[in-house]
């Protein structure tokens, strides 16, 4: 099965039941229409992030967008092979010869080894699960500003590794406080490149040749780039302007 098919036609299933379009369900994650189409074809995985922020628009649970465990899988998994069920017959005779005390003291036993048994398995689980697979992508030392503006020349690229797969084409760090309260410095932002992007898109902008992270605003009247921090005012895009989109910011990953 493919895992991130089955998300994306499930994210397609909620948001159709709550009666969202692709645009209004991208509004409310901040994101694009294109992000959440890619989603649903499963072309994309949305991470950890994401999923818990469509299960509080969707009032589902996180297990809802994976597949459940097949009966037959459960019954398989619970079925005894010939051998066991031999053992377990012996075992039997033997028991129901014993006093009602000895019988007790077999029950009690029975029950502390399999509260071991289960707690061996969890511990299993949870080394498995600390077993994290890292992704590797280009990371430019550059910062995007969140701020008053970081210079472009000279920008290094290396390759980094990080915990979640995103599609995407590099990934830059965020310096200053000006699109809180969602993206904080040091966070690092995967950017996909783009030449033209819709309003409403947050991006990394080359703006008179400092790089910025910013909301992109088109109206009727004029362009300008846009902080979610009310502290900080528009930067207007206008003729004059040096101005050239980077690209799109597509997720972000923040260490715990």
């Amino acid at each position: 099965m493919d895992l991130k098919k089955y998300i994306g036609n499930q994210i397609k299933t909620f948001r159709k039941s709550a009666s969202f379009t692709q645009d209004e369900l991208a509004k409310r994650l901040n994101t694009t229409k294109q992000t959440i189409s890619r989603y649903e074809k499963g072309e994309r995985k949305a991470n950890q992030d994401m999923l818990f922020k469509l299960c509080d628009i969707f009032d589902v649970s996180i297990d809802d967008f994976f597949p459940a465990v097949s009966k037959n899988a459960v019954e398989s998994t619970n079925s005894l092979p010939y051998a066991s069920d031999l053992l377990t017959q012996q075992i039997t005779d033997k028991v129901v010869q014993l006093t009602t005390q000895n019988k007790k003291i077999v029950l009690r036993t029975s029950e502390e080894l399999l509260e071991s048994q289960k707690n061996e398995e969890e511990t299993k689980i949870t080394e498995v699960s600390e077993v994290i697979q890292l992704y590797s992508y280009d990371y430019y030392d550059h910062p995007a500003s969140a701020g008053t503006g970081q210079y472009l020349n000279d920008v290094r690229v290396e390759r980094i590794e990080l915990p979640v797969d995103v599609d995407t084409d590099f990934v830059i760090p965020i310096k200053g406080d000006s699109m809180e309260p969602d993206y904080h410095d040091g966070d690092l932002v995967f950017i996909q490149t783009s030449v033209d992007l819709n309003n409403g898109v947050i991006g990394v902008f080359n703006y008179n040749g400092d790089a910025y992270i910013k909301q992109l605003v088109i109206d009727k009247e004029q362009a300008y780039l846009h902080s979610l921090n009310p502290a900080y005012k528009d930067m207007p895009i206008t003729p004059e302007t040096d101005f050239r989109i980077i690209g799109e910011v597509v997720d972000l990953y923040r260490e715990k």
